[in-house]
């Protein structure tokens, strides 16, 4: 990709990232901090952001030998209603993103999976929060005991992937619409057979 040019300039687009002039964190909680950085722009200016420290987490697309993709059916009480996702989880303090993915798989939806594939990492709401997202595709699932959090209220449900990259409007996750959209690229640099099976 080649690099960004300013509309208004014409010039590079500035990559300078603003100076931090203070920081107070104004909650802790169990999942997430939040923060409120005063900063000094370019020319002089400052502004002030909140900011929502999150450790990070992770997404799996656990496609079985079927061609089909494991999700979640899961209440969110900040839009209290339930919605359609991949399986994820946070990450735990000092723990690798791939010990993760298959803690959750297995604590989520109750697989194992003996192929791992990295589908890249994002951010999940960079306007507001540090939250940074791991996707993995898992294949060559077997079966495990599921655990999942006490606090947990969700339902494991398996779709046919061909049928969800088709009906993509059901999707309202973010996460989830972007890793089903990595995949989907994945499954057009390749054959699907070759993405998803074992």
């Amino acid at each position: 990709m080649s690099d960004p040019v300013d509309e208004r300039s014409g010039g590079q687009v500035e990559d300078e990232v603003p100076v931090v002039v203070s920081s107070q964190t104004v909650f802790e909680g169990r999942l997430i901090n939040v923060r409120v950085d005063q900063i000094e722009l370019s020319g002089g200016r400052t502004a002030s952001r909140e900011v929502v420290d999150h450790p990070g987490a992770v997404v799996m697309a656990a496609v079985d030998g079927e061609g089909c993709v494991y999700l979640v059916w899961q209440y969110r009480h900040a839009i209290a209603q339930r919605l359609l996702e991949l399986p994820a989880g946070k990450l735990e303090p000092g723990e690798e993103p791939l010990l993760a993915a298959q803690r959750e798989l297995a604590e989520e939806v109750g697989l194992e999976a003996r192929l791992w594939t990295s589908l890249g990492t994002f951010f999940s709401s960079p306007g507001f929060a540090d939250e940074r997202i791991h996707a993995f595709l898992a294949r060559d699932l077997t079966p495990v005991d599921s655990h999942p959090d006490d606090d947990e209220d969700l339902t494991v449900v398996r779709y046919d992937l061909s049928d969800l990259f088709a009906n993509l409007h059901m999707v309202e996750d973010a996460k989830t619409l972007a890793v089903l959209c990595l995949l989907r690229h994945a499954v057009i640099a390749d054959p699907l057979e070759d993405v998803v099976g074992g």
